[in-house]
């Protein structure tokens, strides 16, 4: 559903607008009882059976915009219930990240098979025939299927000569490739928090707009209000995500007009990313283990973790280009706040933990950061230019996309020892993902580089991006061959990550 305008695009974009509105007009967090008739005007629903269902859904989203969770239905609580607590640029999110709002889901149907009116109720009977539970039969002149007999095994779908059967699965369950979508009592879904990585992709999934992650817009927004130095630190796949004009001098000039001291290239860190990662390939495989995975990817890391805990020590130790780049950023400005700008939702999940918690201060997704430029009226159209971005190499650029990790690791290596050559595998999606793993754990991938992406197509896939997939990775393959620098040894900051021996 991404790059495709709808209704739950734009609820979500006055969202994140009107929390930030809010925040810059520094009038406190009490205004938040009132944006849900921002958010919602008039007295006629737009698309749920009434109008105070549409601002009750609203209210929540905002409360998770804020970073706050989701109020119980059970007990009365006011909308701002623990906005003191929250309201502050110091606050850190508290997860759970990713949240039904459970008034929101249309409790779609889950993994089952369905006869439409295309069936024609043929002679050949081709359904019961192939069925192995006889759950097939014929009733008031179509087949139908019996869902107490049906194991779901599909194949009257497929001998069905008019493809009158279809399966039907909810979309976020579907999409999530950890398999932590359940249902309550009353078939709305949950999630299994146990086995959430946090990648957003039931979010961008759901047709209904009733997965929402937890947002940090009104603490940056403070931050820079209570006049701290607040840089930002972008992933390469922001390129474009802003529209047309929203070329990277423009981008920087905007950034500015939103109360940013300067912007920083990510693609830095991944710079410095490669460089460690590769060092640590030729130190370890195969002497000390098998294979290696890589380390970029958060909801890749926390798959594996979670799911095969005792391959985990083959995951890269490297630190993530986000921790790169903010550690390198806060050592150059001791006291600044550093942001996180980019495509994903797990980077918040990353970014809570204890030991990068001093090096990441907020994150944001560009949908988030959208709303931040439409609250204060930032037309990229017509904004002047400013700096420009040129310290990020090619292929630091390519981290963006599928494949850009484990192919700059391998050319790198391949620059310094050309002897040597060097296996990668890789997967997008997270059911692939643990395919790759099970392969992997299996023997079948020793002395391999593997990549996991959790988003298929890689960051420009995030949850929190703007553009169509094919769309985002072509730009950000145009940004590629406009660097200045192809290798991570051209970079000023290859002493910063580490040498390559």
């Amino acid at each position: 559903m991404r790059g495709i305008p709808s209704l739950i695009t734009d609820i979500r974009k006055k969202v994140f607008t009107e929390v930030a509105r809010m925040a810059y007009e520094g009038g406190g967090y009490e205004g938040a009882e009132d944006l849900p008739y921002v958010i919602v005007p008039g007295d006629s629903p737009l698309h749920r059976e009434s109008i105070f269902l549409e601002r009750a859904i609203a209210g929540e989203r905002v409360r998770l915009a804020m970073g706050l969770s989701i109020r119980p239905v059970q007990t009365r609580s006011l909308m701002t219930e623990g906005m003191d607590h929250a309201a502050i640029a110091e606050q850190y999110y508290e997860p759970p990240l990713i949240n039904i709002i459970p008034y929101a889901c249309h409790v779609c149907p889950t993994r089952q098979y369905r006869v439409t009116e295309n069936c024609q109720n043929c002679l050949a009977a081709s359904c019961q025939k192939v069925c192995p539970k006889e759950a097939v039969s014929f009733r008031n002149g179509k087949s139908y299927i019996d869902p107490d007999r049906c194991i779901k095994c599909g194949k009257c779908a497929a001998a069905c000569p008019y493809n009158a059967i279809i399966y039907m699965e909810r979309p976020c369950a579907a999409a999530c490739g950890m398999d932590a979508i359940g249902m309550d009592g009353q078939g709305r879904a949950v999630i299994d928090q146990d086995r959430c990585v946090a990648c957003g992709q039931c979010l961008v999934s759901c047709p209904f707009g009733a997965i929402v992650d937890k947002g940090q817009i009104y603490q940056v927004v403070r931050s820079i209000m209570q006049g701290d130095q607040v840089i930002a630190i972008v992933a390469p796949a922001f390129i474009g995500q802003f529209g047309k004009h929203s070329t990277p001098e423009k981008f920087t000039s905007a950034m500015r007009a939103l109360g940013f001291d300067r912007v920083v290239e990510v693609a830095v860190g991944a710079d410095m990313c490669t460089i460690e990662e590769a060092r640590d390939f030729l130190e370890k495989v195969p002497k000390e283990q098998d294979f290696m995975a890589t380390s970029c990817c958060p909801a890749w890391h926390a798959m594996v973790e979670k799911l095969f805990p005792e391959q985990f020590k083959n995951i890269s130790m490297t630190l993530t280009p986000m921790v790169f780049t903010a550690r390198l950023v806060k050592k150059e400005n001791p006291g600044c706040k550093v942001v996180f700008v980019g495509p994903c939702a797990a980077k918040k999940l990353e970014a809570i933990r204890e030991t990068i918690r001093s090096d990441v201060d907020f994150v944001l997704t560009f949908e988030e950061l959208q709303g931040m430029f439409e609250a204060r009226g930032v037309d990229f159209a017509s904004i002047a230019q400013g700096e420009s971005m040129r310290e990020g190499t090619a292929a630091g650029r390519g981290f963006a996309v599928s494949g850009g990790v484990a192919g700059a690791v391998r050319d790198l290596i391949r620059q310094t020892n050309p002897e040597l050559e060097v296996k990668t595998a890789g997967a997008e999606g997270l059911r692939e993902c643990r395919k790759l793993m099970t392969l992997a754990k299996a023997g079948k991938y020793n002395g391999y580089l593997l990549e996991g992406m959790a988003c298929p197509g890689g960051c420009v896939a995030g949850a929190g991006t703007l553009l169509p997939v094919n769309m985002a990775a072509a730009v950000v393959g145009r940004y590629q061959k406009e660097a200045d620098q192809a290798s991570p040894l051209d970079s000023k900051y290859r002493n910063k990550g580490g040498e390559l021996d």
